[in-house]
């Protein structure tokens, strides 16, 4: 008993200590079932490569940020609940080894840790949180899930109509299939509803199409739900569902690697017997 009562202070004393970290725009993280199980830096796939984040594992969801200060200081911050999330083992690329890929509704993407065996731990006690959240809820996992987006560099032409990307041919992404593609190719918004149930996003000519068919409504419609302005902005000035975290990040002058004193730090397992989870 003194044990179980030891570990729950020491427990909301953590979270608490990761909440003010995020600062005045972090959201509470205190909930009286809530565990801290894990932490660590990840590298994770933006649109303009591999960028260290800090990861905090709970027993309920995943959350996130960007590194202000030599690791003390968080911004950007994004909660997932477990139940939304599906995992994909990786083999190991060009650019990130020990890599997996992190499923969401909202957004998609790639993360990779400092060594095999952190990348193994990570894996398996999302799962196995995930596991215990569902069977003490009755929960079920998701199954729609948002592309990931093909980073910038892969490709200098646009993937639909292959014009080449110049200064004033700026690069763009669908929303819906995650391709690199020039203005002109995307100039049409829809809605999504896995990623945002109103906002219109932007979409690629040949997804839009499909959108239109699959949904079995005129253009018109469409339009006429979307932005009557015309406006073709570059993704950099949208802040859209899965993407709104990448252009805040290109756009802040504190998110700079150079200022960083460590790539990685060591993934912590808290192991925590004491509460249920």
């Amino acid at each position: 008993m003194t044990e179980r009562l030891t570990f729950a202070q020491e427990n909301r004393g953590r979270i608490q200590a990761i909440q003010n970290s995020f600062g005045p725009t972090g959201k509470t993280l205190f909930q009286p079932e809530r565990v801290l199980v894990g932490e660590g830096r990840l590298k994770k796939q933006s649109r303009r490569g591999p960028q260290p984040k800090i990861f905090f594992l709970f027993n309920d969801v995943l959350v996130y940020g960007s590194i202000i200060l030599s690791g003390r200081w968080y911004k950007k911050q994004q909660i997932i609940p477990l139940e939304d999330i599906q995992l994909e083992d990786l083999e190991d690329g060009n650019k990130m080894e020990n890599q997996w890929l992190i499923r969401t509704p909202r957004k998609s993407f790639y993360v990779a840790a400092a060594s095999y065996e952190e990348k193994r731990a990570w894996i398996e006690h999302i799962k196995d949180c995930q596991v215990r959240l569902l069977q003490n809820n009755n929960r079920s996992l998701g199954t729609i899930f948002a592309v990931t987006w093909i980073p910038d560099q892969a490709s200098a032409i646009c993937m639909r109509c292959s014009s080449k990307f110049t200064v004033t041919q700026r690069r763009h992404h669908c929303r819906k299939c995650g391709f690199v593609v020039c203005g002109a190719c995307s100039k049409e918004r829809s809605v999504i509803g896995h990623i945002h149930p109103t906002k219109q996003l932007r979409v690629c000519t040949m997804c839009y199409s499909s959108l239109l068919s699959s949904e079995g409504v005129t253009q018109e419609k469409i339009r006429l739900r979307g932005d009557s302005t015309g406006k073709t902005s570059s993704d950099e000035d949208e802040v859209e569902g899965s993407s709104e975290e990448e252009e805040a990040e290109e756009n802040d002058k504190d998110h700079d690697p150079s200022r960083w004193t460590e790539s990685w730090s060591t993934y912590v397992y808290l192991k925590p017997e004491h509460i249920r989870l």
